[in-house]
């Protein structure tokens, strides 16, 4: 039972993380009247907005639609001021969030969480910090983000490089000069896309090293309008629950409602080329079977490889740009402002490290297997993150017996809906692996995990509840439908970071849920309204 009076030295939960998962977390909890506590490693709140500060960043879902939505004097007071809005602005709006409801005074900043361990004798959970301290809760709730755990590639002599060196997902606070500078990146996923077009602004010169081309869309990012904010918050409550309700994606985009196979060449290259011009990733929406079927995605890809070859002058530098051994969509859709065009500029230069791979780091740059040898200034590590287990997994987290959830994950993460996994009670987490999470618009499905998370921890308060644990059946179950969902798409064709394979001898395993939001909402909401159907009380 969660009785405080019984044991003042224990929290009903402890929270790890202070990002949006974990703000709305304490907010919810508090208003609830548990005792919660949340531990973060950076000095503030924000998460992954805290850490990746690297130049360019900004989110890729739109500005009015990346907020929260439980308070409407919230949503209707704060104003964007783009419709993609910057890192620094959506660090503002965390901030801002933390100090309007007094969040902050229930973080401890600062501090990682090193071990969990549940205790079977009293169903509790006692976490250690690096600090050394112990803190026992009731509950504990992973509110580790997806894509917070930055990933350095492990290249010989990377320690022996005597300049500046740097990761897109670990970016100093104080403001980066690169001007004058040689600069080196790795790397051209999401992170590099956004930073490459201002880096190659400051840098004397850039010169890039890709591995694998990624699709990327123009961004047409622009200032909002009055009249674009006003039209959003008169409509917010209906247009929230539609996002939540009706879409795979958890955002509202302009969906179609035909095959791109219906639509004649002429018409299809119309729509392709509206959408190209209206910007994000609105684009991926052109048809309705662009994930499921091969012959219309070849047609959306086809546009995209036109557009680059139309917008990089340089043959040879357009055609390794230009993406042609997986489906458009499988990984995530990259929006940029400018990033092809930046390879026109005279001090740009890109490497195929996939056919000269990077032998060793070396004392003033890199060297590949050619022999061929780059010096820089600077070294930019825009090699991602080990995401959606990789936060989870640097926690030494043990369960029943003293079992580990690293040795339980060892061949793909193993969770029922994404929320809890067998073994490990009165644990949960936020957008876990089985749930939609990256492949949403993330706080859409944040606020739906912590609702569901919340108010079953109250449900057991109310019950006299004291242990959840998700039944293994039911586990072995969803986890089957999730890959089931996938393999019913083209998204298993790519290696991309949803499968795990930007991480050597990570399992491939398709880790988020493809079944969309509007329909994972759904299958929750039965779950709790028969009485938490897969999950196991005491």
């Amino acid at each position: 039972m969660l009785d405080r009076k019984l044991d003042h030295g224990l929290l009903d939960v402890a929270v790890v993380g202070a990002g949006f998962s974990g703000l709305y977390l304490i907010h919810r909890l508090t208003r609830m009247s548990f005792t919660v506590r949340a531990f973060d490693s950076a000095g503030d709140v924000g998460g992954t907005w805290y850490w990746n500060r690297y130049p360019g960043a900004r989110c890729d879902v739109e500005s009015m639609q990346y907020s929260y939505s439980f308070d409407d004097e919230l949503q209707q007071d704060w104003n964007w001021s783009e419709r993609f809005a910057t890192q620094p602005e959506i660090l503002a709006y965390a901030r801002h969030v933390a100090e309007r409801f007094d969040l902050k005074r229930l973080v401890q900043f600062n501090t990682t969480v090193t071990r969990a361990d549940f205790d079977e004798a009293s169903q509790s959970w006692t976490l250690t910090t690096d600090k050394g301290e112990t803190i026992r809760a009731r509950f504990c709730v992973m509110a580790t983000g997806c894509l917070s755990a930055s990933r350095m590639p492990e290249i010989p002599g990377a320690e022996t490089f005597e300049g500046e060196v740097y990761h897109t997902g670990a970016w100093p606070h104080d403001p980066v000069d690169f001007g004058g500078k040689t600069v080196g990146v790795i790397g051209t996923g999401s992170s590099a896309i956004q930073a490459i077009p201002e880096l190659a602004k400051q840098a004397a010169h850039l010169t890039v090293f890709q591995r694998t081309p990624n699709f990327s869309v123009p961004a047409r990012n622009a200032s909002l309008t009055p009249d674009e904010i006003a039209r959003w918050k008169k409509d917010y409550p209906a247009l929230r629950k539609r996002a939540r309700e009706e879409t795979r994606s958890g955002t509202i985009y302009e969906f179609a409602v035909k095959s791109a196979l219906e639509a004649t060449p002429e018409e299809r290259e119309a729509e392709y080329q509206r959408r190209w011009d209206k910007g994000g990733a609105n684009f991926m929406h052109a048809y309705n079977d662009l994930v499921v079927n091969e012959q219309s995605n070849e047609t959306a890809a086809d546009f995209v490889r036109r557009k680059i070859k139309e917008i990089v002058k340089d043959p040879q530098t357009a055609e390794l740009l230009t993406p042609t051994d997986y489906p458009i969509f499988t990984k995530r859709i990259c929006v940029d402002t400018d990033y092809y065009a930046t390879f026109n500029r005279p001090n740009v230069t890109l490497v195929d490290i996939r056919r000269d791979p990077i032998e060793a780091i070396t004392r003033d740059g890199l060297v590949t297997r050619s022999a061929a040898r780059y010096a820089f200034d600077a070294l930019v590590y825009a090699t991602g993150f080990d995401a959606m287990t990789g936060a989870l997994l640097r926690v030494d987290i043990r369960g029943e017996g003293g079992a580990s959830l690293r040795d339980k994950w060892r061949d793909g993460p193993r969770a029922y809906l994404g929320l809890m996994s067998a073994g490990f009670p009165n644990l949960f987490m936020v957008t876990g692996p089985g749930s939609p999470s990256v492949l949403s618009n993330v706080i859409t499905s944040i606020e739906q995990h912590v609702e569901f998370i919340t108010d079953c921890i109250d449900h057991m308060r109310n019950k006299g509840l004291a242990r959840i644990d998700p039944d293994a059946r039911a586990e072995e179950l969803w986890v089957a439908h999730v890959g089931e969902a996938a393999a019913g798409t083209l998204l298993p064709q790519a290696a991309s970071w949803y499968m795990g394979a930007n991480i050597p001898g990570k399992p491939r395993i398709m880790m988020p849920y493809v079944g969309g939001v509007d329909r994972y909402r759904r299958i929750c909401n039965e779950v709790a309204a028969k009485n938490y159907e897969g999950f196991v009380f005491a």
